[in-house]
């Protein structure tokens, strides 16, 4: 069964940048599009970036301009580089399948907490 695991998520300050990073088994970024996901406390849960197989990416308003996805098929890992960050982006960060259908299990997520 395919695995996600997230990390890099920290406590930084506003106008900070954090990398995140999630590493999958199996080889799957060449398989499926993918997505990084936030929850904030109270909120549901909301795709903020994709990268599809063949590599376009895109980015949700209130991110657009300060986070990018990428991600390094060989090494099976997943990242979004994130700059400039608001308060309001704190929320734990997960990743998975951009698509809604057949969502692969959600890993434990990584806090990312801007705060000054």
């Amino acid at each position: 069964q395919v695995q996600l695991v997230e990390s890099g998520g920290d406590l930084v300050q506003p106008g900070g940048s954090l990398r995140l990073s999630c590493a999958a088994s199996g080889g799957i970024f060449s398989i499926y599009d993918m997505g990084w996901f936030r929850q904030a406390p109270g909120k549901q849960r909301e795709l903020v970036a994709t990268i599809t197989r063949g590599g376009s990416t895109a980015a949700a308003d209130s991110v657009k301009g300060r986070f990018t996805i990428s991600r390094d098929s060989a090494a099976n890992t997943l990242y979004l580089q994130m700059n400039s960050l608001k308060p309001e982006d704190t929320a734990v960060y997960y990743c998975n399948k951009a698509s809604p259908f057949n969502r692969l299990p959600w890993g434990q997520g990584t806090q990312v907490t801007v705060s000054s």
